[in-house]
């Protein structure tokens, strides 16, 4: 497994983490007019449109709420947590290809890699949560003190996430198809959860088997946090919590298994 000698390795080389994550950070206004503010601009242009298009003009109605802003409170939260999920899931699976040339190159380790864009994504995820919050409080639907229930959510998610996505990257060092199937399962995992709609429009069996899905249990949870304003049923954080702990494992276990073939297969 991980062992003590393998992170000092990677802390070694916080340096290089660092500068990439600036790097990757910058790269996105590199060479625009307006600069940074573009970072803000799409998060903030989304934001909009949930709530101009969907809440405004769609006015779709969520059962006991009459807030006009109920709406766009509930897809903001589902969308943006469940981006973080798909953008960080979709770069890490194929992390290790993508990079094939710095591998052959440059000697560190190859951990560093799927870090690199944990960190990225959750800079570009604290920006877009920011104005989101900032939204909710200048329409008076701030969740307050219940905000810091979501703390724990995410580090849930975030074990979810980095468990099942440095396992699949691993394998897609092997099977170049991974890549290619996980932006497919994406696309249908989206409509499997209750972003767009309400779980109670679904008949009572296809909603109980869907909440075998692990993000319909982490939306859900968001969704009471930002929507409801009430903390989570923790029970129901104890799935994907066992699931989070079991891909973690398998990651590390695929990965420590396979490091020394993956430059070969490159």
């Amino acid at each position: 497994m991980i062992s003590m000698g393998m992170m000092r390795d990677v802390w070694s080389f916080r340096d290089f983490m660092k500068s990439s994550v600036q790097r990757e950070f910058q790269s996105r206004w590199t060479g625009t007019q307006f600069g940074p503010f573009w970072i803000v601009a799409h998060p903030l242009a989304n934001i909009l449109i949930f709530t101009v298009i969907f809440a405004q003009i769609m006015k779709p109605s969520l059962p006991h709420h009459s807030s006009k802003f109920a709406y766009s409170i509930y897809l903001c939260s589902g969308v943006l947590t469940w981006n973080l999920f798909a953008e960080m899931l979709g770069r890490t699976v194929n992390i290790f290809v993508e990079n094939a040339s710095l591998l052959k190159k440059v000697h560190f380790p190859k951990l560093c890699l799927p870090l690199i864009v944990i960190f990225s994504n959750l800079i570009n995820f604290a920006i877009v949560i920011t104005l989101f919050l900032l939204f909710t409080l200048i329409i008076g639907d701030f969740p307050g003190w219940v905000l810091l229930a979501a703390l724990p959510v995410l580090a849930i998610q975030l074990a979810f996430i980095v468990g099942l996505g440095v396992f699949l990257a691993t394998i897609n060092v092997f099977y170049r198809d991974i890549h290619q199937s996980v932006q497919v399962v994406l696309q249908f995992w989206f409509w499997l959860t209750p972003i767009v709609y309400v779980p109670a429009t679904l008949p009572g069996l296809v909603s109980r088997m869907m909440q075998w899905n692990p993000m319909w249990r982490f939306v859900d949870a968001y969704h009471g946090i930002f929507l409801e304003k009430t903390l989570p049923q923790w029970s129901t954080l104890v799935y994907p919590g066992v699931l989070a702990v079991f891909f973690v494992w398998l990651g590390i276990f695929a990965f420590h298994k396979l490091q020394g073939e993956i430059v070969d297969e490159l």
